[in-house]
């Protein structure tokens, strides 16, 4: 099966795209990508989202609608690019998460599907997390379903770490099947430095590119502490977050203590605050010791990247997913492009020791293309491989 992935996440810098093969083996499957890419929106668009829309803001039912149908014509554009002259057997778009309240069980993205279906002409899953919510979940995190297939060893433990805006990650034991991992939100990754950079450079920059910013500041360790008596870093997994919590209004809380730090300093410091975040669940939900697979836009941010192997120590090997031959730009796209194969073949993908819920869902909404056609040709699929031993 020929999928294409598509994803925008809490960064708001773009839409990431993966046209993969998946070939179902026993109760996994082996990925292999074919093409990606990313698309940055520009910085009129990004600036409308910051705004506007995304929290703290309150937008109509009028403004939502015209994003919805705006951001299934900008997924449509990106998909046809990267699709090319091969054709998907389905798309599967988790679009851009508005609003998510995990522990209230409430989540909102957009981007119409039914544009996206019809520029081209393939069925689409959608809607990803609103099952996971009426389960009795967070609707979050829901890629380490698709981590554990990536990802996973016989021989050692793994930790996959997506440092997107909020960061978060999957724990996957030693020969772990999905039902095995357990997963959860850290709390902020991009996105707390992105709004501080946006802010003090009044939309000239906004965000630290390569972590340059802070690898040029000092960080100050008591703003750092001030910082992380949030209640939100002490409490323990299933948990899940976004910019509701740590958006522009977090850094209003800590205005005072930030108004006193240079960019530079800033940059370092909302890296350390990441990093602590990070390491401390690390170490007291993780393994003792294994490997560190990051993916995300946060792995071109070197202060971040370089900051966790630092806390983490020689106990951990901290890698790019690049490495495993995963572009980390499109891990996510990657992971819903599995998470819709698995919503066709009518099997849950939710995971409740992660999300909290009180059941196994099967996630995502179906505008169908000839859908009769393509489940016929998923049976076929699986019938015809061999469970793998």
């Amino acid at each position: 099966m020929r999928a294409l992935g598509l994803m925008s996440g809490t960064s708001l810098d773009g839409i990431d795209a993966a046209l993969v093969d998946l070939v179902p083996r026993g109760a996994g499957y082996r990925v292999t990508p074919v093409r990606m890419a990313t698309v940055s929106f520009e910085s009129a668009f990004r600036n409308r989202l910051l705004d506007r829309i995304v929290a703290p803001n309150l937008p109509s039912p009028a403004q939502l609608a015209e994003l919805d149908r705006e951001l299934g014509r900008r997924l449509a554009i990106v998909a046809l690019k990267v699709a090319g002259d091969s054709h998907p057997d389905f798309v599967a778009s988790h679009g851009l998460t508005i609003y998510h309240d995990g522990a209230a069980g409430r989540t909102l993205q957009l981007g119409d599907p039914y544009t996206l279906r019809d520029a081209l002409g393939a069925t689409v899953v959608f809607d990803f997390r609103r099952a996971d919510c009426a389960a009795g979940g967070q609707g979050a995190p829901l890629v380490p379903y698709a981590d554990a297939l990536l990802f996973g060893s016989n021989t050692i433990e793994t930790i996959a770490l997506n440092l997107g805006g909020i960061a978060n990650l999957t724990v996957i034991p030693k020969k772990a099947t999905p039902a095995d991992v357990r997963a959860w939100d850290t709390g902020p990754g991009n996105v707390l430095i992105d709004a501080f950079v946006r802010a003090r450079t009044k939309n000239k920059q906004t965000y630290d590119a390569d972590g340059a910013l802070a690898l040029g500041g000092r960080t100050n360790g008591p703003v750092v502490t001030r910082m992380l008596r949030d209640k939100y870093f002490a409490e323990a997994p299933p948990k899940s977050t976004g910019r509701e919590r740590f958006g522009a209004q977090f850094l209003e809380r800590h205005a005072r203590s930030l108004a006193k730090l240079s960019l530079e300093d800033g940059c370092a410091t909302l890296a350390a605050l990441s990093v602590e975040a990070i390491a401390h669940d690390i170490e007291a939900y993780g393994p003792e010791a294994g490997r560190v697979v990051v993916s995300g836009g946060g792995v071109r941010n070197r202060a971040l990247l370089a900051g966790i192997a630092f806390r983490l120590g020689s106990r951990y090997d901290v890698m790019p997913s690049d490495d495993f031959g995963i572009d980390a730009d499109a891990k996510e796209a990657i992971a819903f492009a599995v998470l819709g194969y698995e919503a066709l073949r009518g099997r849950p993908a939710g995971l409740p020791a992660v999300t909290g819920a009180e059941r196994a869902a099967v996630l995502g909404a179906i505008a169908p293309h000839k859908l009769g056609d393509l489940l016929r040709k998923i049976e076929r699929e699986t019938k015809e491989r061999k469970p793998s031993r």
